[in-house]
């Protein structure tokens, strides 16, 4: 049997693949929940800095004596209200883990941020693929 020509070439190329829409994922590509995080560590990380550095003022105004924030005092000079009703809720309705919520409020406010911001900024940090 011999192969079909055909007086007209017919041109197939149009049946590759078509172009892909989706940007590859590549050394230089970020999501934007990278992003997000990224800068909600780097807001977290400046919010510690700024809680040691009120510390600092504050001790050296009261002679000394050390002064240190707790996430509890933070909250309650922002919002007494809202700390208020946190706090009674986590005792009506999530009583199993009143004192883990107690002790995490009791933790200084810049250490809490601090250690937060920063395991955030190395889990979303930048990636260098093999050089």
């Amino acid at each position: 049997m011999g192969a079909f020509v055909s007086a007209y070439p017919l041109n197939f190329n149009w049946l590759r693949a078509a172009p892909v829409l989706v940007r590859k994922a590549g050394p230089r590509y970020c999501s934007v929940m990278t992003v997000f995080m990224r800068l909600i560590s780097l807001i977290l990380i400046v919010a510690a800095l700024l809680f040691l550095g009120a510390d600092a003022v504050s001790s050296l105004e009261r002679g000394g004596e050390l002064t240190v924030r707790s996430l509890d005092a933070v909250w309650g000079m922002i919002h007494p209200a809202s700390l208020d009703g946190f706090k009674s809720w986590v005792q009506n309705h999530a009583a199993f883990m009143a004192q883990v919520v107690y002790s995490s409020l009791a933790l200084p406010a810049w250490a809490a941020t601090g250690v937060l911001g920063v395991i955030l900024a190395f889990v979303f940090g930048r990636r260098h693929g093999p050089e």
